[in-house]
C-alpha cells in the first residue's frame, strides 16, 4: 500500500471514528507506528488533520462536534460500554447522569430495567427513561442548549446537589493521566457535582478520549470509583487509576 492510498485510508478512518490514536491507526492499517507518523506529517502540514498527544483528528472535530455527530462516532464502542455498565445496575436503583453520547447510550440500555430513579440534566436521557417501567425521572432546570438539549448553570447544579444516588455517571471529552477533562466550563462544573452525589462515581468513555487534552479539568481519578471503557487505557492513565484506587471496567 503506497503513501497516497494510506493517506486516503487515514482520512476515511478519521471521518468514520473521529479522533483516533496513532497506535490504533497503525493496527488498522497494518503498518508500523513510524510509518503512520511519517504518513501523518504531510497531512498535518497541509491542514488535513490535527495532531494531538498520541492521536490525530480532523480539524472539524477538534473540540467537540455537534451531539448528533458524536452519537455516530465510535457508536459500537459506546454501546458496548453502556451494555456493560447497565449490567451492574439493578431494578429499583437510583442513577444520576450528565449529558453525553455514552450516557445517552446507557439510558437506552436501561430500558429493560424497572423502577429506576433517574436524575439528569439531559433531555435525551430524561425522554428515553421517563414514563416507562415505573421509573421516576427528575430533570434539572435551566435553559436547554440547542446542540445537546441539556440544562447547565447554577440552577442545574443546585438541583442535582439535593440528591444522593446509588450510581453517579458522567461521560467526558478527554482523559489523560491527570484525570477527566472537558471542553466547556459549565459542562465540567456540572459533571464535577454529579461525581460527588453517588455512592458509586463512574466515568464512561470510549478509548478515543484517551490522551486528549481538554480545556477544563473535571476531576482527578481520586474523585471516581470506576472508569468504564472499551479498551485498556495507556500505561500512564492505567497507573494513575491504580494509584487513585479507582477500578477499571472493560466492556
Amino acid at each position: 500500500m503506497g503513501p497516497s492510498k494510506r493517506h486516503r485510508d487515514i482520512l476515511r478512518l478519521l471521518e468514520q471514528d473521529g479522533t483516533v490514536a496513532i497506535a490504533e491507526l497503525a493496527r488498522k492499517l497494518n503498518v508500523s507506528l513510524e510509518t503512520v507518523r511519517r504518513d501523518i506529517r504531510p497531512l498535518a502540514g497541509n491542514g488535513s488533520v490535527v495532531k494531538m498527544h498520541g492521536a490525530v483528528s480532523l480539524p472539524s472535530i477538534v473540540g467537540e462536534a455537534p451531539f448528533e455527530k458524536r452519537m455516530r462516532e465510535n457508536s459500537e464502542a459506546k454501546k458496548a460500554i453502556a451494555a456493560a455498565v447497565a449490567r451492574t445496575i439493578r431494578d429499583g436503583d437510583s442513577i444520576m447522569m450528565d449529558t453525553g453520547t455514552t450516557t445517552s447510550f446507557l439510558a437506552r440500555e436501561l430500558l429493560g430495567h424497572r423502577r429506576l430513579t433517574v436524575v439528569t440534566n439531559s433531555s435525551d436521557v430524561a425522554r428515553t427513561l421517563a414514563t416507562v417501567n415505573d421509573n421516576r425521572v427528575y430533570m434539572a432546570g435551566g435553559e436547554l442548549r440547542s446542540d445537546n438539549g441539556a440544562a447547565f448553570g447554577t440552577t442545574a447544579i443546585d438541583f442535582v446537589g439535593r440528591f444522593t444516588v446509588t450510581h453517579a455517571v458522567i461521560s467526558t471529552g478527554a482523559v489523560n493521566a491527570d484525570g477527566m477533562m472537558d471542553y466547556d466550563l459549565e459542562e465540567a462544573e456540572f459533571a464535577r457535582m454529579v461525581l460527588t452525589r453517588g455512592q458509586r462515581a463512574l466515568v464512561v468513555t470510549d478509548h478515543s478520549k484517551f490522551g486528549r487534552q481538554g480545556l477544563v479539568k473535571v476531576a482527578g481519578f481520586d474523585a471516581v470509583t470506576e472508569l468504564a471503557t472499551d479498551k485498556a487505557p495507556p500505561s500512564d492513565i492505567a497507573e494513575a487509576l491504580r494509584t487513585a484506587g479507582a477500578e477499571l471496567l472493560l466492556a
